[in-house]
């Protein structure tokens, strides 16, 4: 890419009210597409959650989906004429992740594998020069998530976490009306997951199916034999690639917690839960509570329960001296006053996918790698407060935290899980 447009100087120009915001904006995107040096080309790997990143990039004015990669060839091409009828260009499916770093066309690789893949193939993009959008938790252990801000400030790479709801803009008034004293000082942030998750069973070996390169699927982690209930989604709930419900789905909301807060690192937290419903393979809790505290008398809560979905209390609720707010994931918000009365209610505007990508594209073409509503140094403190739960969990300790940076503080069991064991020769380096 050479000489990009300067979205903000364009917009500062081009509108001066409403109306000519939204024309400048119209005026913009044609001209993003139409000129070559403003296309961002793109590489989408790990093709589940994958396929509709691909599907949502294709859609972005000025994007090419130069190529579509999974270590399941059957998903790799099925995505890639996905793309093909959408976009009318139908990108290159291929097996190895590594292709798209070598090509120098490439700006940016879109990293949607499994959770153990995240921060090991962000880092080597920002070293091959890529940008990278990479899906939640941004890492698989807190020593990772810190490499990953270690890489792009080293590559002076946009590395954007894949939590939307940062550039949606409910989410964001709620924020605003927050930090405006809506509900006086914000003391205690609550929030839940709720799901209806089955058995995973117990494994049985199998024979790896012909259409699985299950050795590069394994990649970082330490190999084990192929079993037939992992691959392609039952590796959440395993430690040695994924990172439970909390990992999976408390990311999204425990983000918003420490948005709506303004709190970066705990000082203090506890976890209660276990493996309640099933008697299976699963390792990682399927019912689990835990508390985050942080300096001034604050304090984060989260709920997973993955094998009951019923629960009342909703997505998020914002505790004041003053009142409460309760947010519901669509972006829409309830305010009520110190006597629970309702005093004002905000529909949604959007919950912020394409908002998203196009928020990490412009940081792209402007050569701005830190104007991103997730960028990775706020997106690795929200997975931290999921490893620090689940280091909790694991070890059955409260962890004391150091609030500068989330270290766990005089436990070496505790911190001995800051970090993991790699298969050699696939160690991140920065």
């Amino acid at each position: 890419m050479t000489q990009p447009i300067n979205r903000r100087k364009f917009l500062g120009n081009a509108a001066v009210s409403g109306a000519a915001a939204g024309l400048a904006v119209s005026v913009l995107k044609t001209a993003m597409a139409a000129d070559p040096s403003n296309r961002v080309v793109v590489g989408v790997m790990g093709l589940s959650r994958g396929a509709a990143l691909a599907a949502g990039f294709s859609k972005q004015p000025g994007v090419e989906i130069k190529y579509v990669c999974d270590i399941d060839t059957t998903r790799a091409d099925s995505c890639a004429n996905s793309v093909a009828q959408s976009s009318g260009k139908k990108p290159q499916a291929i097996g190895d992740f590594r292709r798209i770093l070598d090509d120098k066309a490439v700006d940016a690789l879109i990293c949607a594998a499994p959770n153990h893949w995240h921060a090991p193939a962000t880092i080597l993009a920002c070293a091959a020069g890529k940008h990278v959008y990479v899906e939640k938790p941004c890492s698989h252990n807190p020593r990772e998530g810190e490499l990953m801000v270690e890489a792009a400030r080293k590559h002076n790479r946009a590395v954007q976490l894949g939590t939307q709801r940062r550039s949606g803009a409910g989410f964001s008034e709620a924020v605003q009306k927050l930090r405006e004293g809506a509900i006086g000082r914000v003391y205690l942030v609550r929030s839940w997951y709720t799901s209806a998750r089955g058995s995973i069973g117990v494994g049985k070996p199998a024979a790896v199916p012909g259409n699985i390169d299950y050795d590069l699927w394994q990649g970082p982690a330490p190999r084990t034999p192929y079993k037939d209930n992992v691959v392609h989604y039952n590796w959440h709930w395993r430690w040695n690639w994924g990172n439970g419900e909390l990992g999976n789905n408390g990311v999204h909301t425990l983000d918003l917690c420490r948005w709506f807060l303004g709190a970066d690192f705990p000082t203090r937290v506890t976890s209660s839960g276990g493996r309640y419903h099933f008697e299976d393979d699963q390792e990682t809790p399927d019912t689990h509570t835990v508390a985050f505290e942080f300096d001034g008398r604050r304090q984060i809560t989260w709920q997973g329960n993955s094998c009951n979905r019923h629960d009342g209390k909703g997505f998020v609720t914002c505790y004041g001296d003053n009142g409460s707010m309760e947010v519901a994931q669509d972006g829409s918000y309830v305010i009520y006053d110190k006597g629970d009365k309702k005093i004002a209610e905000h529909k949604p505007l959007n919950r912020g996918d394409a908002e998203h990508m196009a928020n990490l594209l412009a940081a792209i073409r402007n050569d701005e790698p830190l104007n991103l509503n997730a960028e990775i140094a706020e997106g690795h403190k929200s997975t931290l407060l999921c490893h620090l739960g689940n280091i909790a969990h694991r070890t059955g300790r409260v962890l004391n935290c150091d609030p500068s940076n989330g270290h766990i503080l005089d436990d070496e069991q505790a911190m001995a899980l800051w970090a993991r064991d790699y298969e050699p020769g696939w160690e991140p380096k920065v």
